[in-house]
């Protein structure tokens, strides 16, 4: 690091698959701030704010809402759309949309170790209409649940923005309007907070939400 200039390192833990969609985030907090590294990485599936907490990552963007007393929630970068992942010869896979309801005819699976009200702020435990959304596997990465809906054992809400990023001939992405937008934000540690992590939250404040 020093013989390229870096002062410090700043480690964000990704739950998003969008990397290249924010990369107007990364280099203008670089272009700012030469003197500091961002270094980008796929955050773990299992008990991520436990490795946060642990100090593996110094921001993790993550899905909304975060209520946890030792962390704090900065601010959104992107609201993304929901999309169901159904293999490619499953009963919904010829459907143009899915409604919300519909989820609960089907088997899911989701990573251990999560907060409830974390968990069903990305896929509710029940639907509007009080159906329960049952969990039948649970995962510790993406290889391991995209290969669950291609199998037809599950299906899955995604945010959006993976239907830009992954292409499988055995899955189809099918929106699911009604389950609204997702949130994307930055979290860390409340006692952890310093100057790169303020910097990196005014750059994305000063850019603003994305739309894709």
């Amino acid at each position: 690091m020093a013989t390229r200039g870096k002062t410090a390192r700043l480690r964000v833990g990704m739950m998003p698959f969008n990397v290249p969609d924010m990369y107007r985030y990364w280099e203008t907090f670089r272009s700012r701030h030469p003197q500091w590294e961002p270094q980008l990485r796929r955050a773990p599936y299992v008990d991520p704010f436990a490795r946060l907490r642990e100090g593996d990552m110094d921001v993790f963007l993550t899905w909304l809402p975060v209520d946890e007393p030792d962390l704090t929630v900065g601010p959104v970068l992107f609201r993304d759309p929901r999309v169901l992942a159904v293999a490619a010869d499953h009963e919904l896979a010829e459907r143009l949309v899915v409604p919300v309801e519909a989820l609960a005819d089907f088997a899911h699976a989701m990573p251990p170790d999560m907060p409830d009200y974390w968990e069903d702020g990305y896929l509710s435990f029940h639907t509007p209409r009080g159906k329960p959304i049952e969990r039948v596997e649970q995962v510790t990465n993406a290889d391991e649940l995209i290969h669950l809906v291609g199998t037809g054992e599950i299906v899955h809400p995604f945010p959006s923005h993976v239907t830009r990023y992954w292409s499988m001939s055995y899955v189809r992405f099918i929106p699911v309007p009604d389950m609204g937008t997702i949130p994307y934000a930055l979290v860390w540690r409340r006692d952890a907070e310093n100057d790169l992590i303020r910097a990196l939250a005014q750059t994305v404040r000063d850019i603003g939400v994305l739309h894709f």
